[in-house]
């Protein structure tokens, strides 16, 4: 059976591996909203859809560029998950 710790230890490592996973995407997003933000304001230029297409660009490189990585732990992490199937049903 199931122990609470357990729970606990999967829900951490989740949660651990979604903020590792999903990191490097934001960042970039962040990055280049922040560009894009100096820009605008250097320019005087305030329309509000000028950082959406930068950014969904950027974010889609980047997807390209380190998707496999993401994968890879995701699927480490599934493996991991699923070898340990028999320990959580005692």
């Amino acid at each position: 059976m199931i122990t609470e710790g357990q729970v606990m230890d999967i829900a951490r490592d989740t949660l651990f591996l979604i903020i590792k996973v999903s990191a490097p995407l934001l960042l970039i997003s962040l990055v280049i909203g922040l560009f894009i933000s100096i820009f605008q304001t250097v320019t005087s230029i305030q329309e509000q859809t000028l950082t959406f297409v930068p950014k969904i660009i950027a974010v889609f490189l980047g997807m390209m560029l380190i998707g496999g990585w993401m994968l890879e732990e995701l699927s480490n992490f599934m493996v991991e998950l699923w070898s340990n199937f028999g320990l959580y049903l005692r």
